[in-house]
């Protein structure tokens, strides 16, 4: 992945992907954007918050983007191998069907045995494996089974198919002030920010949101090169063992900086969202909790758009949260 550098990522790049995506077979959706003022829960924040509605998306996440321009720049019926802990996964095993591709998963131990079983609905192979020896069964996947690894974040077309989600709240709010943008392994937030700095706004500040307990991108930012680390956190989706190579590159060059939130501040704000009438799972919401929490600097006044990643949360996981 290293030999594919920032600079490959440029806004006729990014157009071209938006068309791929918005095209798909897969039905990717222009997710609504609207002011949290329309949601029927008032808060104390001193900002215009937009909340862009990704928990709305095909399958549930804004990883199908991503995995629309995948599968569309790879040949058809391919024999494919990636990891993820859920919502890639998902979105892998869904395009996997359509495109008629052979697919395998490998997951975290951690992950819910429900997403397993959803991915494996869709005629997926899973395999769940200690978090720390993903990168091994992927590997010799693709040595001894001729698979080919599709990246589940540090991937070109992958980030630039996510890209797609910048450029649509763009068409929306074309100068935001400030938007906030969870991140994992960091392919969401590197397309986001390359689509919104590419596109003119130099003056937007673009922000990440980790875990406390998975704050790879974080400790790579103070670092100066992608890291790796054991994680732990309530958001199963954002604690990846590295960050992205690409995407840390890409974030170094647009992003203003990584914030860091508690798994009681996810928590939290799982429940605000869900009693807004919104069901956002916990690593969809922590660009949210970020705001609300205060983690955000000079929010006042600003027009700040805030991504809800995900929604894939079961009811069985809804009851461990207050209500």
């Amino acid at each position: 992945m290293g030999a594919v550098s920032a600079d490959a990522i440029t806004l006729d790049l990014l157009r071209a992907a938006r068309e791929t995506v918005s095209g798909s077979p897969l039905g990717v959706i222009n997710t609504p954007m609207i002011p949290w003022c329309q949601t029927s829960l008032p808060l104390d924040i001193r900002c215009n918050v937009h909340i862009k509605l990704e928990n709305m998306q095909r399958t549930g996440s804004f990883k199908i983007r991503g995995v629309a321009n995948q599968f569309a720049r790879r040949p058809r019926g391919g024999h494919f191998v990636t990891m993820s802990a859920g919502n890639y996964g998902k979105s892998f095993a869904y395009a996997s069907k359509h495109y008629g591709s052979k697919g395998k998963v490998v997951m975290p131990e951690t992950a819910p045995v429900s997403r397993s079983i959803l991915i494996q609905s869709f005629g997926v192979e899973v395999e769940r494996v200690p978090t720390s020896c993903l990168m091994n069964v992927v590997n010799r996947c693709v040595q001894e089974d001729d698979m080919t690894f599709l990246h589940s974040y540090d991937d070109l077309d992958l980030i630039a198919g996510h890209a797609s989600l910048g450029m649509e709240v763009l068409e929306v709010m074309p100068n935001p002030d400030v938007v906030v943008v969870c991140c994992g392994g960091g392919g969401l937030l590197a397309g986001v920010a390359a689509a919104i700095k590419l596109s003119g706004c130099d003056k937007t500040r673009i922000y990440g949101v980790e875990p406390e307990g998975a704050c790879t991108m974080h400790r790579s930012f103070i670092e100066k090169k992608p890291v790796g680390m054991d994680t732990k956190s309530i958001a199963s989706g954002l604690a990846p063992p590295f960050a992205g190579t690409l995407p840390f590159e890409l974030c170094q060059r647009y992003v203003e900086g990584i914030v860091l939130i508690n798994d009681e501040e996810i928590t939290a704000a799982v429940s605000t969202l869900y009693r807004s009438g919104l069901v956002v799972e916990p690593s969809g919401c922590a660009a949210f909790a970020a705001i609300v929490s205060g983690k955000i600097p000079e929010l006042e006044g600003k027009n700040v758009v805030c991504i809800l990643s995900g929604g894939n949360i079961g009811k069985d996981e809804l009851v461990n949260f207050p209500g």
